[in-house]
């Protein structure tokens, strides 16, 4: 986790995006110097203000942005949406059909950018995706980018998820700091149940299981609690079904 920010909700969605950027690639860059950045992110994010930093020969970063459709965007691709119909009326199967073009905003963009598009047609109907990058079809064609890297942001979107599982969407106090607080302390916990998975549950059925999963089987579970002088015991039940787990996370993180 890199960063955990909250923000007003009569903001933008990009709001304090570049400066948090910024902090990050400056730390990153200060332990792997060479390293090859791609930021990637959803159309929230696709601001001139962002793709501009990136672009700028001092900061040399990628991105691959989601793109919301307009008409015109829709007007750009309307030859292959009709041939993604045609597929879909011959296979009855959803069919794609990827394209690229050069495009420019009427207002908000300082110069033209290399849009990616997927004219996609489902039995429900039309279903355009764009995405607008920095990097070169000697890097990515189109159809390579948009499947294999820009839709491997699910993933990301994955481990948002499990942190919702952590409390990181209550919002219990009235003041923005107080809410900020307990992301913060959402994110710890986050980190600290990260490294639970990586370390202690290596090699077991959870070591890619969900935080959720993590919490409920092995951590929300009804002990003895016994306490002297020289030791803490912990009495579990002998019909717990994962104490071979527990007691291998146990001594995995034993120092």
């Amino acid at each position: 986790m890199l960063c955990a920010r909250l923000r007003a909700a009569n903001k933008d969605a990009a709001a304090g995006a570049v400066q948090e950027v910024e902090r990050i690639v400056k730390q990153v860059r200060q332990h792997w110097p060479a390293v090859k950045i791609v930021l990637r992110a959803d159309s929230g994010f696709c601001r001139e203000e962002l793709m501009a930093w990136c672009e700028r020969k001092e900061n040399h970063v990628d991105y691959a942005l989601g793109l919301a459709r307009n008409k015109r965007l829709a007007k750009i691709v309307g030859a292959e949406m009709h041939q993604a119909h045609l597929l879909h009326q011959t296979s009855g199967k959803a069919a794609r059909v990827f394209t690229e073009f050069s495009y420019r905003t009427f207002k908000s963009w300082s110069c033209s950018r290399r849009v990616v598009a997927k004219a996609e047609y489902l039995d429900k109907g039309e279903n355009p995706r764009f995405v607008v990058t920095s990097l070169t079809p000697e890097q990515w064609a189109a159809q390579e980018l948009y499947e294999k890297f820009y839709c491997a942001r699910r993933e990301m979107e994955n481990r948002i998820k499990e942190q919702m599982c952590l409390f990181a969407d209550r919002l219990s106090t009235d003041e923005m700091k107080g809410n900020q607080l307990r992301l913060y302390f959402s994110a710890l916990a986050y980190t600290l149940m990260e490294a639970l998975r990586r370390l202690g549950l290596r090699g077991t059925e959870w070591a890619e299981a969900q935080v959720d999963t993590i919490r409920l089987k092995l951590l929300k579970i009804g002990a003895v609690v016994r306490i002297s002088v020289r030791r803490v015991l912990l009495q579990l039940s002998s019909s717990y079904p994962w104490k071979e787990h527990f007691a291998q996370a146990f001594h995995a993180l034993r120092c």
